[in-house]
C-alpha cells in the first residue's frame, strides 16, 4: 500500500474518532475489507499492543501502520495520529467561544453518538476472530461485566485476571 494512501486512511480514521477505539471501524473497513492489507487478527494484536503500552489508547494505530508497511507505515500512522491534534486547537478556540449556543452543543452530541455507533459496528467482526470457545466467551463476558458495572476496578487488574483465567482453562483442557 502506498504510504500517502495509508496516511490518508489513518487520517480519516483519526479525524472521525472521538476516543481511542472509535477509529477502529474505519480502519477495519478500509484496511481489512477494502484494501485487504490487514487481517482481523492483526488488528486484534495491534489493539493489545496499544492497550499494554503506556500512552493514549489510540496508539494502536501506529502498530496497525507497522503491520501494513513496516517502519515507514508506523511513521505515517503516527503523523496521521498527530495531525488532528494540531488542527483542532484553532477549531476549539473558535467553537469554545460559541459553545453556549444550542446548535453547537447539539452538533457535538450528535458526533459523539455517531462515534459510539461506529465502535459498535466494528465489535462483531473482531469478536468472531478473537473470542473462540466457551471458556474464552465466558472470560470475555465476565471481564466486560466487571468493567461495565464496577467503577473502582483498575482495567489492568481485569486484564491480568482474564489472562490468568485463560491460562488455567488452557491447562485444564490439556489435562
Amino acid at each position: 500500500m502506498n504510504l500517502f494512501v495509508l496516511y490518508l486512511v489513518m487520517l480519516k480514521a483519526t479525524i472521525t474518532a472521538f476516543s481511542g477505539l472509535s477509529s477502529l471501524p474505519v480502519l477495519r473497513d478500509e484496511l481489512v475489507v477494502n484494501h485487504r492489507v490487514l487481517t482481523d487478527a492483526q488488528i486484534n494484536t495491534a489493539m493489545v499492543a496499544g492497550r499494554v503500552s503506556p500512552g493514549p489508547l489510540g496508539m494502536f494505530i501506529v502498530s496497525i501502520g507497522y503491520y501494513v508497511a513496516g517502519i515507514p507505515g508506523a511513521i505515517a500512522a503516527w503523523l496521521a495520529l498527530a495531525t488532528p491534534a494540531l488542527v483542532v486547537i484553532p477549531i476549539l478556540r473558535y467553537i469554545g467561544a460559541r459553545a453556549d449556543r444550542p446548535v453547537i452543543r447539539d452538533a457535538l452530541n450528535g458526533v459523539v453518538l455517531a462515534s459510539v455507533g461506529l465502535m459498535l459496528s466494528a465489535l462483531r467482526p473482531l469478536m468472531t476472530t478473537s473470542v473462540t470457545g466457551v471458556a474464552t466467551m465466558l472470560i470475555a463476558l465476565v471481564s466486560c461485566a466487571v468493567l461495565m458495572f464496577s467503577r473502582r476496578v483498575y482495567t489492568g487488574l481485569v486484564i491480568l485476571g482474564a489472562s490468568i483465567a485463560m491460562v488455567v482453562f488452557t491447562i485444564l483442557q490439556g489435562v
